[in-house]
């Protein structure tokens, strides 16, 4: 009997030390039967990553429970919780769906004129400089050109300056919903309300205060989920205090 109760025990103790050991799994990732390649693959809990090859094949350590997140900006995002069955199997099989094609944000905004002043003795040293140089009438020979046409040239440059100044300010005003854009298209939903714990009407609130940090816009130029999403767990934890 004590024989039999010791072999369990060994038995049971030596598949807990097996399921607690780091395994390495292979998989590949796919979208529509094609392999993809550069799809970021993410152990959260470990806080690892790689990517897949151009056959979509990946490796990485893992455990079982360990959650695993594959991420690619024109697919949906992709969460495993990993299984004793999936490092059994070791080649497991992923697959993406891809986004539908999304438009820019589009800011329209009012363009004003200022009025140009234009005074008698101005027109006056127009019109003297059109007859001076008209061949049209001191021989007679039309030209090509319209009496008293307008200065197209002139007006052009006007317009491009004004156009120019509008599209710099369009470029200022759309460069403070970068960083909003960024956690939109990369991080999903659920993780604000199963990972970090909020509530839904708490989700835009949040995203303002993360905005509101400087550290926020380094995200924007070396964009890496892991990265991004250590940093909305370490402002989770300020966001509750307040």
């Amino acid at each position: 009997m004590k024989v039999k109760l010791l072999t369990t025990i060994s038995l049971l103790t030596y598949q807990l030390s097996v399921s607690q050991t780091e395994k390495l799994l292979h998989g590949k990732v796919f979208s529509n039967s094609n392999p993809l390649k550069e799809v970021e693959v993410i152990n959260k809990t470990a806080k690892t990553s790689t990517r897949t090859n151009a056959l979509g094949e990946f490796s990485i350590p893992v455990r079982v429970k360990d959650s695993v997140l594959f991420f690619s900006k024109d697919y949906f995002f992709t969460r495993l919780k990993i299984t004793q069955a999936n490092i059994d199997k070791n080649n497991i099989i992923v697959n993406m769906a891809i986004k539908a094609e999304e438009l820019d944000e589009v800011v329209i905004t009012t363009m004003e004129f200022n009025p140009v002043k234009i005074t008698q003795k101005d027109l006056d040293e127009v019109k003297l400089y059109k007859e001076a140089g008209s061949l049209q009438k001191y021989t007679g020979v039309y030209d090509g050109t319209i009496p008293n046409g307008m200065d197209f040239a002139r007006m052009g440059t006007g317009l491009l300056n004004l156009f120019k100044k509008d599209k710099e300010e369009l470029k200022k005003k759309t460069s403070e919903t970068d960083f909003k854009k960024l956690i939109t298209k990369t991080i999903p939903s659920d993780f604000f309300t199963k990972d970090l714990k909020l509530k839904p009407e708490q989700k835009d609130l949040f995203i303002e205060f993360c905005d509101a940090d400087p550290k926020s816009k380094t995200f924007i130029e070396n964009n890496n989920v892991l990265t991004t999403m250590d940093f909305l767990y370490a402002k989770n934890k300020e966001f509750k205090k307040l």
